[in-house]
């Protein structure tokens, strides 16, 4: 099992490097709301077109947004508590360490899309352009929720723990589509950020795999 999800990992690390190269070559046009170009046009377009622009969504989203920080910051307080009350790192649950270390590659993946511009968005915010790809929103969404779903049986008890799940979800559900929706990002950067947020998910599942097999 261990083995299967280390490949599985490896193999959705190839496919974002190549879908983030494939974006900046394959079907290349100047589609973006100030004239860049951007990879994929035809089926970008396509979607932009079928779906339309709809900033309410654009809204809901970005303050939907925040519940997922808040869920981070939730899981970060309970390590803090456990290392409080036992004095020693070593006392910490050690997939509450694994999400840590988790949160930390999160944070310097989605500054690294923020920083560096791989296409544009289709139209102006506020009358400006800003990147686009990865949608990280969504990476925010189903890293964070993702992650949550992940590790939240060695946290909660099981009653508690279904409802957690449960509006984890949902949550999840409604910011990535909300995001699609909205209008203010591609379809190949919704695409993107869930290919690299699976990948993450993928690593970070892989390493509770064998802290398991080290109880």
């Amino acid at each position: 099992m261990k083995k299967k999800w280390l490949i599985n990992s490896i193999v959705l690390l190839v496919i974002s490097i190549l879908y983030t190269l494939a974006i900046k070559f394959i079907d290349v046009a100047a589609i973006a709301a100030d004239g860049s170009k951007v990879g994929f046009a035809s089926i970008n377009i396509f979607f932009f077109n079928l779906i339309g622009k709809h900033l309410l969504w654009y809204k809901i989203t970005k303050y939907l947004g925040v519940i997922p920080i808040l869920m981070a910051l939730c899981y970060a307080l309970i390590g803090l508590s456990q290392l409080i009350k036992g004095k020693s790192i070593k006392k910490v649950n050690k997939q509450i360490i694994a999400l840590g270390i988790f949160y930390i590659i999160f944070v310097i993946v989605y500054i690294f899309f923020e920083k560096v511009a791989i296409n544009y968005r289709p139209i102006f915010i506020d009358g400006k352009i800003e990147s686009s790809y990865p949608s990280t929103h969504t990476l925010l969404a189903i890293c964070i929720c993702g992650s949550s779903l992940l590790i939240s049986k060695y946290i909660f008890k099981k009653n508690f723990l279904k409802i957690i799940n449960i509006f984890t979800w949902i949550l999840m559900i409604l910011i990535v589509a909300g995001r699609l929706i909205s209008g203010v990002h591609w379809f190949s950067d919704i695409l993107g950020g869930i290919i690299i947020s699976l990948f993450m998910l993928s690593s970070l599942y892989t390493a509770i795999l064998y802290l398991d097999d080290k109880k």
